[in-house]
């Protein structure tokens, strides 16, 4: 999808922070002083850059001033792998960078466009079992929401940039289900957000109302710089269906990415 207009906004609710999409060229955002964790990021994707070492970001920083580090081990379930071969071998891409979220891990992988990995971290999703979006659900205010409506669906989706109404950047997955990809956020204490994302367990990161939560040192590293400037392609894994069937990988089978069944955008 090329950007032409610079003047579309449009407003969905659903996603707790009232996000906005925005058509336009990046917009540079204030930076303050750099957190410690931030500083050692940064750090050591350089020493990384340097000797030519993979890098995986394990650390995550949440509100201003506080900082959780990950306990739980960064790998690839089986199922995640076969996947993520398939996409190399096939190509689903199409020389794009990718994501591909593990729901059943609570986990995100994401790779540039060779297929190569960039990362892995752990996310928070919604908070209900399922693959699929409540139909409207993306023009519902979050009152209208019940719990066993927050999902996040799983599918092929063509990832964009966008703006919430703070003016921070995120990553809409899914638009039309306001379904996107953003930073962590600490404000509500009662959601333990960065506790859970800290566990050694996948069993406490439902929590979202569909949007995926990010670890703000492993977003800004690793998702910002390339899935917030252009559109890339985001893979979410069912937990209620077959990968096979969702994504026609039956016996080999390869469809083109609007034949795949499930959202695809």
């Amino acid at each position: 999808m090329v950007f032409q207009s610079f003047q579309t906004l449009s407003l969905h609710l659903p996603c707790p922070f009232m996000h906005l999409k925005l058509l336009s060229s990046p917009v540079q955002t204030c930076s303050g002083r750099l957190s410690r964790q931030h500083r050692n990021v940064l750090l050591f994707g350089f020493l990384a850059a340097l000797f030519c070492m993979p890098v995986m970001v394990v650390g995550a920083t949440g509100a201003p001033g506080s900082s959780v580090r990950q306990s739980r081990p960064i790998a690839e379930s089986p199922g995640t792998r076969d996947f993520i071969a398939w996409v190399r071998a096939t190509h689903n891409h199409h020389g794009q960078p990718f994501a591909i979220i593990d729901k059943k891990a609570a986990m995100l992988h994401v790779f540039d466009a060779a297929g190569n990995p960039v990362g892995s971290s752990p996310v928070l999703l919604g908070l209900a079992v399922g693959d699929d979006s409540a139909p409207g659900i993306g023009t519902r205010k979050l009152s209208d929401i019940g719990p066993a409506e927050r999902t996040t669906p799983a599918g092929r989706f063509v990832s964009e940039p966008g703006r919430n109404l703070q003016g921070e950047d995120i990553v809409w997955i899914d638009y039309d289900a306001a379904v996107s990809m953003h930073r962590v956020r600490a404000s509500n204490k009662a959601d333990r957000r960065l506790e859970r994302l800290a566990t050694p367990t996948a069993a406490d990161n439902r929590i979202s109302y569909g949007c995926v939560n990010v670890p703000a040192a492993f977003y800004d590293a690793r998702i910002k710089p390339v899935f917030g400037l252009q559109p890339a392609v985001v893979y979410v894994l069912p937990e209620t269906r077959s990968v096979n069937t969702l994504f026609g990988l039956a016996n080999g089978r390869t469809l083109a990415p609007d034949q795949i069944s499930g959202a695809t955008r």
